[in-house]
């Protein structure tokens, strides 16, 4: 996808635009971003990645048949090999879009979603609808590993640059995982701040956790969507450190009533595994 295509995609989104709200059910709403058109900008990729991306929306509603409101939250899952991501702004409004509208029952909602959004995104989308009591039972919880927040670093510059990243001075073979809770990324149209979470398990090499750290840090003025800096923090590992193993897993807040938690692994088994987490900030 060229360039200019790029831009002229960029610019049909109603993200960053004034926008009406509809109150009845509409998926002419979705609107679909090719996942191409981020990753042409990644480089060179030596081992493809596999992932998914979950979404959470808070804000999930629409009408019993007798006119009774019903509230949910919802989980989407979206594979990482879709052809499409869905622009959230678009995502949000076609949400909103069920509040007025009457429906038999939540497995009709549920499946409506399923349908339209794997219509949009080029792959089959799984989505679950929880009770507001089942979903709090769930819980806020920390993501695993070892906190790299509180390393001493003297910082100047915050630009993304890949070649800030270093082995650990015994470049002994490791298997880690490390987190932390100063990535902050922006929007690639709005420029408006994401805030998020990043937890990066590998085997390998063993990076210099300093230099991940500024690494991270590094994104704060960058502009890309959320799917896209973390498979840009897994292309930059695994390029750098070509370890057996690795997993990029991030977690954002939410915005418009929903978050985006993209994993990009190297391995299939490293997907099976994950644990979900809903964090402090979510």
């Amino acid at each position: 996808m060229s360039q200019q295509n790029s831009s002229d995609l960029l610019a049909k989104l109603t993200l960053g635009k004034e926008t009406q709200y509809a109150n009845q059910y509409d998926a002419s709403l979705l609107q679909p971003v090719p996942r191409a058109m981020s990753r042409q900008t990644l480089g060179e990729i030596k081992n493809h990645f596999i992932g998914c991306d979950l979404w959470t929306g808070y804000e999930i509603s629409w009408l019993e048949p007798q006119g009774k409101p019903v509230v949910k939250i919802a989980e989407f899952s979206f594979n990482a090999d879709s052809e499409n991501l869905i622009e959230s702004k678009s995502f949000k409004l076609y949400l909103n879009s069920f509040n007025q509208t009457k429906f038999p029952n939540a497995e009709q909602v549920k499946q409506i979603m399923a349908e339209d959004l794997a219509q949009v995104s080029g792959m089959p989308v799984e989505v679950k609808l929880y009770d507001l009591d089942e979903y709090t039972q769930l819980g806020v919880s920390r993501l695993p590993g070892q906190l790299i927040d509180d390393l001493p670093l003297a910082i100047e510059h915050y630009q993304y640059d890949p070649d800030i990243l270093t082995s650990s001075e015994n470049s002994k073979v490791v298997t880690e995982t490390l987190v932390s809770h100063l990535l902050k990324s922006n929007c690639l149209v709005t420029n408006q701040p994401d805030w998020g979470s990043v937890m990066i398990r590998y085997t390998g090499q063993q990076i210099d956790h300093q230099s991940l750290l500024t690494y991270i840090i590094g994104f704060r003025n960058h502009n890309e969507f959320h799917e896209h800096c973390v498979e840009r923090i897994f292309i930059d590992i695994q390029n750098k450190f070509n370890p057996d193993e690795l997993s990029v897993y991030a977690r954002y807040t939410r915005r418009g009533g929903l978050d985006i938690n993209p994993i990009r692994v190297s391995e299939a088994s490293l997907l099976d595994s994950v644990t979900w987490h809903r964090l402090a900030r979510q």
